[in-house]
């Protein structure tokens, strides 16, 4: 009998993959320390020093489970976002998300649609769930809602992914089009709008929390772990009506939150002067990006997020060069989309004073090993 009978015949088919090689797993394979973690989008400025005191009082009681109801969470989120703690689903970050309203919908050949090149988390989710994707291309290094809209009707999908500000180009849409969009999906369809990086992109990027919260084929995925600075905490919550937030409790893992994250998270969003700080200091660390790509001789993109997609001007292998070589040469940590024409880009996220300027000492020098100038 084979050893992996046991599993179901999806299972046998899945490789054995993540989504994304960790930092920690590059070191192991390179034998060589990251000097600057600039690569996974996460916020090297970290959180707010009152955050931090609460994780330390929060520690001592880490023995306890976190309530399962996420109850004091989900009234915080709603007195900051002005919505009901109805409204609202907790999860443990949007990856974790993702996961559960991908269960909720999607079954063995279920087709779902989504941008080529976006989020691969996501993907791996719906294959996970024996789901079949349906893509569509980028449109100028934006996804393309014209698109994704006629690959919904044309394929009768019940599932559509969207991100806004999106990940890996860092490119958005107004609000004004996002809600269009939302209206014209069949009742049938369940959009995720996906705002990891709504803190920082521009308001007129967001829809306001009232024009789509009472869809209830919307559901708005967030996170702590972009501006917030709390990536390790594993805390998002999703915004949409409170009957399809209600269907989380069907399948979640009622005590998947850890008590020390949620303390963090409430921490967090009582100061919001922290938040403003951070931001300014996120556009501030985008610009110095942009300015180190064009000194170097670079293109770099428009960015609403927390990191800038720069241009290297040729195809894939070079890109990939690029990025090798400020790892190997450098310990600098960056990476790049995976599919083409994106793949002619790589993807450097925001960071402190100190890996901004190892960043600039080193990607002309890699430029100038590659192109023997």
């Amino acid at each position: 009998m084979s050893a992996f009978s046991r599993f179901t015949p999806l299972v046998q088919s899945l490789p054995a993959t993540v989504p994304f090689v960790g930092p920690e797993a590059i070191e192991r394979q390179r034998g060589r320390q990251i000097a600057a973690r600039i690569g996974a989008n996460e916020s090297g400025f970290g959180p707010a020093d009152s955050v931090l005191l609460a994780i330390q009082r929060a520690a001592g009681e880490t023995w306890k489970y976190a309530d399962p109801e996420n109850y004091d969470l989900r009234h915080a989120l709603a007195a900051h976002l002005g919505a009901s703690p109805a409204h609202i689903a907790v999860g443990e970050g949007i990856d974790g998300l993702l996961g559960q309203i991908v269960r909720l919908v999607v079954e063995q050949g279920t087709p779902v649609v989504t941008s080529l090149g976006g989020y691969p988390t996501f993907n791996y989710h719906v294959a996970g769930h024996g789901g079949r994707l349906v893509t569509v291309p980028f449109v100028d290094d934006r996804e393309d809602l014209d698109g994704l809209l006629a690959a919904v009707r044309r394929e009768a999908a019940p599932l559509v992914y969207f991100a806004n500000p999106d990940n890996p180009m860092g490119s958005w849409w107004p609000a004004e089009r996002v809600i269009e969009f939302a209206a014209a999906l069949p009742e049938t369809t369940l959009l995720i709008l996906d705002e990891a990086y709504c803190e920082t992109a521009p308001l007129e990027a967001l829809p306001s929390i009232e024009s789509l919260i009472d869809r209830p084929n919307v559901i708005r995925t967030r996170t702590f772990s972009k501006a917030y600075g709390l990536a390790g905490a594993r805390v998002g919550y999703a915004l949409t009506t409170p009957g399809t937030a209600q269907a989380f409790d069907k399948i979640r893992n009622h005590f998947g939150m850890n008590r020390i994250g949620v303390a963090a998270a409430i921490a967090a969003l009582s100061d919001q002067q922290y938040l403003k700080d951070v931001t300014q200091r996120i556009a501030a660390s985008r610009d110095r990006i942009a300015g180190i790509a064009r000194d170097s001789g670079l293109l770099p993109l428009s960015s609403a997020t927390n990191f800038v997609a720069v241009d290297c001007g040729r195809d894939a292998v070079y890109a990939r060069a690029v990025v090798d070589r400020l790892m190997s040469d450098h310990g600098v940590f960056v990476r790049m989309p995976g599919v083409s024409p994106l793949n002619r880009c790589i993807r450097i996220s925001t960071g402190p004073d100190a890996e901004m300027e190892l960043l600039g000492a080193a990607l002309p020098a890699v430029l100038r090993s590659l192109t023997g100038g």
